[in-house]
């Protein structure tokens, strides 16, 4: 079973985003924040369903009944998107921001807090899954998208390899492509 397969598995469905169609027989991905917030982004060029899983990280509650907080350890960015196309294997971890909002120690916190989810991932597949490959060998990617309007005006932070790893880039839309995103540090 793949890993893919497995994630199917252990996240409920009311957790994911499904692949739309984009038109032109490819597929796409529309990450949307709930209101109040009320914007989205569009990823184009996702892999093909059996090769793609994406996670609304947010509706994994806070494990604030647990943990202090004090550091920033019950955050999360808001999606993670786990592929594996057979010529890569991918997990980016991204934080959506309209307008200038969030610190850049605030949105580190939350990928962070989205990488922990994964190794938490990682540890149910290995030890309830009983794959002890399971999730292995994935590129980290980590993306901060800001300045997100209803006018589609955007700017990407590339977060790669590292959390607190941050390279500025400015484009218009909020339309991107997964290759851009999932490929590392230039």
């Amino acid at each position: 079973m793949s890993d893919i397969a497995i994630l199917k598995e252990m996240i409920k469905e009311t957790a994911t985003v499904p692949l739309e169609d984009d038109g032109y027989g490819k597929n796409k991905v529309v990450l949307r924040e709930p209101p109040p917030a009320n914007y989205y982004v569009t990823i184009n060029g996702m892999p093909d369903d059996d090769e793609v899983i994406i996670i609304n990280a947010d509706k994994f509650k806070s494990p604030d009944t647990i943990f202090q907080g004090n550091r920033g350890e019950c955050k999360r960015a808001d999606f993670v998107i786990v592929a594996d196309t057979g010529k890569k294997k991918v997990i980016l971890c991204i934080e959506m921001k309209g307008g200038k909002g969030g610190s850049q120690t605030d949105i580190i916190e939350q990928l962070k807090g989205a990488q922990c989810f994964v190794a938490y991932c990682r540890e149910i597949g290995q030890s309830f899954w009983e794959q002890q490959n399971f999730l292995k060998d994935y590129e980290c990617r980590f993306v901060s998208i800001k300045n997100i309007t209803r006018k589609n005006k955007t700017r990407i932070d590339p977060i790669h390899n590292f959390p607190s790893n941050i390279k500025l880039l400015k484009k218009s839309g909020s339309s991107f492509q997964f290759n851009d995103l999932a490929q590392g540090q230039r």
